[in-house]
């Protein structure tokens, strides 16, 4: 995790072509307690001196002369391979804002600028730089641990037993790294029972639920499915999961949040990954919303009327249009409600005779078990699933979540 020592430490670039403005910022950062703040008043130094020193943030004024802060963005989108420019822009045109941010920059702050809020959005940015930086790290170490399992497969065939259960320690080791993707335990959020179960089809697969606590004072919930099976999909789920963390600490705007992830996706997945995803946002009171992008319905129970609700989904899976649009849709849950959400391996599980569980009977299990509360719903559902599959091999994850108003 990044720490309020690792932010101080970050390396930041302060390019203005007055003198005064530099030495103004440069003290206000140094007060704060940053220790690495370096300066220019050419901007034609600015690409070499970020290629030398890799900044965590750059400070730029748009408007200097002989070339302006919209060129200096374009030389830096050459280094930053990955799109990600870590720049924050000072301008006192209202016009240059859009525009700047379209270019790529981070943030704004217009002139002139206020202190406080130039130090909250230096520290705002730094933190999720870093955090960018860690998520990128962990995914680069995981896709060359999947590379070395996916070359060891041929040799695997051909060693020794012995050799062939070091393989399977290994394998096992891959799937405890995915496990550690998913909650170690389930969150305690005021007035709320949550229960998830998650079974991948092999040592490693692509389903993936999380939850996190936001400074809104909402929490948020997520449930997705990565098409694939295997070590690609294990790659794929932990790329998405840590965008949304990533995301979710700098934005709590879920139809936001999807569409930049989106993005992400369309950009860095093959042609032929995708993922279904089914996120809500609840507060405390049960007021909430959600987004469903090409995952499967939902079921809400109402305790008031006993009657089901389906919440289907209305937008596409991520990663097939990068022009796609994520709304939200108002989601309530009174007292004694229970929401099921799921992944279609749970109603696409077959039984010997290659039957489907079918939706059918899990909207039975919940009408009858969901008056008796959640713990009574994710109990009904795995020993149904017991009986009806009498331990065949699926060929799908199981994933689900189930989700109770309790005060």
């Amino acid at each position: 995790m990044v720490t309020s020592s690792d932010i101080l430490k970050a390396r930041i670039l302060i390019v203005d072509d007055k003198e005064a403005n530099v030495q103004l910022i440069a003290g206000m950062l140094r007060v704060a307690g940053y220790t690495c703040v370096q300066s220019t008043t050419d901007p034609t130094k600015v690409c070499d001196l970020h290629r030398a020193n890799r900044y965590g943030l750059i400070l730029l004024d748009l408007q200097m002369p002989g070339m302006d802060g919209f060129e200096v963005m374009e030389g830096l989108k050459a280094i930053e391979v990955d799109g990600y420019l870590p720049v924050l822009v000072i301008t006192a045109q209202p016009g240059h804002k859009l525009r700047a941010l379209e270019a790529g920059a981070k943030d704004f702050v217009s002139k002139p600028f206020e202190l406080a809020e130039l130090r909250a959005r230096v520290h705002n940015i730094l933190e999720v730089r870093l955090l960018h930086l860690e998520t990128k790290n962990y995914s680069e170490t995981l896709q060359q641990t999947i590379r070395e399992l996916e070359a060891s497969r041929e040799v695997i065939r051909l060693k020794t037993l012995e050799d062939r259960k070091k393989s399977e320690q290994e394998l096992v080791l891959a799937q405890q790294t995915q496990e550690s993707l998913l909650p170690r335990s389930l969150p305690q959020f005021e007035n709320f029972r949550i229960h998830a179960f998650n079974n991948p089809t092999r040592f490693v697969g692509g389903d993936f639920y999380d939850f996190q606590q936001l400074k809104s004072g909402e929490w948020m919930g997520v449930l997705a499915d990565v098409s694939g099976k295997g070590m690609p999909a294990a790659l794929l789920s932990s790329m998405v999961l840590g965008a949304l963390g990533i995301e979710f600490r700098s934005r709590t705007e879920p139809h936001e949040v999807v569409k930049r992830v989106n993005q992400l996706l369309c950009e860095k997945s093959l042609p032929f990954q995708f993922v279904t995803l089914f996120l809500f946002l609840l507060g405390p009171d049960g007021v909430g919303r959600f987004v469903s992008a090409g995952h499967n319905i939902a079921y809400l129970f109402r305790s008031a009327t006993g009657k089901i609700e389906t919440l289907a989904p209305d937008a596409f899976a991520l990663g097939m249009f990068d022009s796609a649009c994520y709304e939200y849709r108002p989601l309530l849950l009174d007292i004694a409600d229970v929401l099921v959400v799921y992944s279609d391996g749970l109603t696409d599980a077959e039984n010997p005779a290659e039957e489907m569980f079918g939706e059918e009977k899990l909207l039975e299990i919940i009408q009858r078990e969901a008056p008796s509360g959640s713990r009574a719903v994710e109990r009904a559902i795995l020993h149904a699933m017991d009986d009806f599959t009498q331990g065949m091999p699926q060929t799908d994850d199981i994933t689900f979540l189930v989700v109770e108003k309790s005060t």
